[in-house]
């Protein structure tokens, strides 16, 4: 599958570097694909990985994964050009920047802004709930983390369960895109245990089901 990281940062480099890895081809977006900087993350990742720039990794990809800081998603989707029909993979959260709260929630989120700036994209939100060392590794103690997804195309949302399946989660379907109004906070939760409430960042959730009684 030919995946476009918009984003390569901690997150967007962490994952695209993972799927590389499990056989994927993965490009690195940048506004200077040439730099030091995205050649280095594109080598590192190894000879499946390239960078290029965002319109033209959105073009050639099958799923685009947004992995920006929040101020700079809408500039980021309109730069891709057209995304409809792809599989456009919401991995940010509208945080505030002091880390107190976001920018929507609960009536709206982050992910269906980003529908709206993207139309006709199959919007999946997912990659929001931790951190990108958790996406590094999501095993603790031989227990893979839950990471929850949620979006209104079914074949998408199969598409993202796959690529988190992959990289070693326990992935669980959370329902429609505006389930994003409850894993956007959720993914605050996360945040302030590891940063602000001193727990660090090698923490996770895990998911746990029983029969009903």
């Amino acid at each position: 599958m030919k995946i476009g990281i918009i984003g390569a940062g901690n997150v967007g480099g962490t994952l695209g570097s993972r799927w590389a890895a499990v056989g994927h081809s993965v490009i690195f977006a940048s506004r200077n694909p040439q730099s030091a900087e995205m050649q280095a993350l594109a080598a590192k990742a190894g000879s499946r990985a390239r960078s290029s720039t965002t319109a033209e990794a959105a073009a050639e990809s099958e799923v685009v994964v947004l992995a920006t800081p929040w101020p700079a998603t809408k500039a980021a989707v309109e730069g891709t050009g057209p995304l409809a029909g792809k599989i456009l993979i919401d991995a940010t959260n509208p945080l505030l920047p002091d880390l107190s709260g976001l920018e929507c929630g609960m009536t709206t989120s982050g992910a269906e802004q980003v529908a709206a700036w993207a139309p006709g994209a199959r919007v999946v939100k997912a990659f929001n709930t931790i951190g990108s060392n958790v996406m590094g590794n999501p095993l603790f103690d031989g227990k893979a983390a839950v990471l929850f997804y949620c979006g209104d195309d079914a074949e998408a949302k199969a598409v993202v369960r796959q690529l988190a399946v992959e990289l070693g989660f326990d992935a669980h379907d959370a329902g429609p895109l505006t389930q994003a109004r409850l894993l956007e906070p959720f993914a605050l939760l996360w945040i302030s245990l590891a940063i602000l409430r001193g727990y660090g960042r090698g923490i996770g959730f895990q998911f746990m089901q029983r029969p009903a009684e």
